[in-house]
């Protein structure tokens, strides 16, 4: 949900005004409640010293009176024969005083009513906002009747060298990223789509071409009674990878992957505890794999539907702090009940975990939770895959300026091998952001994956290493200058180690 902007509405002008009239007020009602305390002190019509008047003034500012008219303000005095009883009648007669907008700040009410913020417009310039530097500043973006377009271009030129046990290659590529979000402006319910491809294209050595494609909406939907629902769907497309356990070997180009996904969640607040109800359902689509002799090895065979249903939760012991526990139920469906190697590969998964889900603003914000996973193949011959699982997603900021994401995953990945069910992988990512300058961020990546295959399996064990670095310098509001430098190594217990290195320099241009 979204919070009212903390912005004020009264200008320069309009406080001096506001000063100045709240003086004259002073100056009029003063001699009122002076006179009952001169009437034993001072005869009466005795009129008001200029430090009284001022501090009444004073006084009622303070209190948050609003002055009984806009006016300027009315150099006539009260004359010295005035009583105090015919002061407060005339004060009784004036009409009362209205506090205004400006003084309420019920100018905000609008805002502060909105559950989400609205985005501000192209020529508006927020006021009174925090002063944001040029590497965390956000685009004004580009209205789309009740949205907001921020779209983005990187056009990079890069080097690769990858080494599969004796054979090198290299090669230089031009890519080119794409990418946009695109928001609602809505005071209620929010939908938010984010896109995101790649394009690359050889200009010298050898290598595969990974072009990639990815787009993602999600509805939120604020219903009443502390319940909120969401409507997801997706698309990616991506070139499978030569170090992917199920890739084709010795083929000039892997299959073409396309992945759609859908799912529905709503979650509700019963008092101190949560609940949470999600289903989720994605289909996989194989193209054919390129052989080097110019053939093609259909792969529909991998084709799937998976469907899961989950539940979640949670008893609140601080808003910081929630623990929670949760439970899966999933179907896979193969297009082909039989594969090409004569496996009915269609299964059940089952999963259940419990953790903590940790809320300390800024500082620190994530989840981490322990449990167990299990997936079942309708063939016989194919083994059951169980692992204990560690999951963690946790964002820290231990200084301004400074962010560090720590992911830890564990899943069960399917295989397609002949007499292979699969394997689990145990995945962990850091990723660091540093601001070293106003406009200069710098970021550090480093990951490990572990595949463990079960035991007699004729697939060995393998490990991922991972380390990136990169740095953008924001030479203006819209223009960034980007560069990145990575290295990846995969080893096995049995056969070739293979690594890779890749570099790049490039523009980004975002409105």
């Amino acid at each position: 949900m979204g919070q009212g902007k903390q912005t004020s509405s009264v200008t320069p002008l309009r406080a001096m005004s506001r000063v100045v009239s709240v003086t004259a007020v002073g100056l009029l009602l003063a001699p009122s409640a002076f006179a009952q305390q001169a009437t034993s002190q001072q005869p009466a019509g005795t009129t008001n010293s200029a430090a009284t008047a001022t501090t009444a003034a004073q006084r009622n500012g303070a209190n948050g009176v609003a002055p009984a008219f806009d006016g300027a303000a009315d150099d006539t005095t009260t004359p010295a024969n005035t009583t105090a009883q015919d002061v407060d009648s005339a004060a009784a007669l004036a009409p009362t005083a209205q506090p205004d907008d400006e003084t309420t700040g019920s100018i905000l009410d609008e805002d502060m009513r909105r559950l989400n913020t609205r985005e501000p417009r192209l020529d508006e310039t927020p006021a009174r906002t925090l002063s944001e530097s040029v590497s965390t500043e956000q685009t004004p973006g580009i209205p789309v009747g009740s949205f907001v377009l921020r779209p983005s271009v990187t056009q990079t030129i890069n080097s690769e060298t990858t080494k599969d046990g004796s054979t090198k290659q290299s090669r230089g590529f031009l890519e080119t990223d794409m990418g946009a979000t695109l928001t609602s402006d809505w005071s209620r319910h929010q939908l938010t789509v984010t896109t995101e491809g790649a394009w690359q294209k050889n200009i010298s050595g050898e290598g595969e071409e990974q072009p990639s494609f990815k787009i993602d909406g999600d509805l939120r939907l604020d219903l009443p009674r502390d319940t909120v629902a969401h409507i997801t769907g997706g698309y990616n497309f991506y070139r499978e990878d030569t170090d992917d356990p199920d890739a084709i070997t010795d083929a000039t180009q892997q299959s073409d992957v396309q992945e759609f996904t859908g799912g529905a969640s709503i979650e509700h607040d019963f008092g101190i505890i949560r609940g949470t109800t999600a289903v989720a359902l994605s289909r996989s689509i194989y193209s054919d794999a390129k052989l080097s002799n110019g053939t093609t090895v259909s792969l529909s065979d991998r084709n799937e539907t998976t469907g899961t249903i989950r539940g979640r939760i949670g008893y609140e012991l601080s808003p910081a702090l929630i623990p929670f526990i949760e439970a899966s139920v999933g179907k896979t469906n193969y297009d082909e009940r039989v594969d090409s190697s004569g496996y009915r590969r269609s299964g059940d998964s089952y999963g259940a975990k419990g953790g903590v889900e940790v809320d300390m603003g800024e500082k620190l914000k994530g989840e981490v939770a322990v449990g167990y996973a299990t997936a079942d193949f309708d063939d016989s011959r194919l083994k059951a895959i169980d692992t204990a699982t560690l999951d963690a997603s946790l964002l820290w900021s231990p200084i301004r300026g400074t962010n560090v994401n720590l992911d830890l995953q564990t899943s069960i990945q399917p295989s397609t091998a002949a007499g292979e069910s699969g394997y689990v992988s145990h995945q962990l990512t850091t990723t660091v952001d540093h601001q070293l300058r106003d406009n200069l961020v710098a970021t550090v990546i480093g990951g490990v994956t572990l595949r463990d295959y079960p035991s007699g399996s004729t697939i060995s064990d393998e490990t991922v290493y991972t380390a990136s670095s990169g740095l953008v310098w924001n030479i203006n509001r819209y223009l960034d200058f980007t560069s990145t430098l990575g290295y990846e190594l995969t080893t096995r217990k049995e056969g070739d180690d293979s690594q890779q290195w890749r570099a790049g320099v490039g523009l980004k241009v975002k409105r």
